[in-house]
């Protein structure tokens, strides 16, 4: 089967709508074709889901390419390191949605620049909890935890 190049319009246009968490079920749905159409593109699909990071403000596209990207890089993906610039756009986000994914990327890739920003969401969230359906602390300190102590590394 050859897979054809996705374009930003697939993103924005032919996708079920995202389920966020709820009281009842304390996980995100995604529509799993679209996202394994662009994990098969593996680096091909980097440079859309990019575009995405730094124009979209909607938190459920943001949600959903943070979410691609994680499984990009359990399925092998290179580069996603070097969209850390786009990513770091979202260091200060209090959507715990958008942390739980952003920390679990950062986990993964190890940038050095990502610790500080990490330190600081768990701060701003002990200090400031935002309401929500689980705890991204989980992630955030698990990521923090991966930065520090070669025991906790994958």
């Amino acid at each position: 089967m050859e897979i054809k190049p996705v374009t930003s319009q697939y993103i924005y246009n032919n996708s079920v709508a995202l389920q966020q968490p709820t009281p009842q079920r304390n996980y995100c749905l995604f529509d799993q074709n679209k996202v394994d159409c662009f994990v098969k593109q593996k680096e091909h699909a980097l440079p859309y889901l990019n575009d995405v990071l730094i124009h979209s403000n909607n938190e459920d596209q943001i949600t959903e390419t943070l979410y691609i990207l994680d499984r990009m890089l359990d399925n092998g993906t290179q580069g996603i390191d070097k969209m850390y610039p786009a990513l770091s756009r979202f260091n200060k986000s209090k959507s715990p949605n958008i942390q739980t994914f952003l920390a679990g990327i950062y986990r993964k890739i190890q940038i050095p620049d990502a610790f500080g920003p990490l330190v600081s969401m768990l701060i701003q969230n002990s200090l400031n909890p935002q309401p929500s359906c689980f705890d991204p602390n989980e992630e955030v300190g698990g990521a923090i935890l991966s930065y520090i102590s070669p025991r906790f590394r994958n």
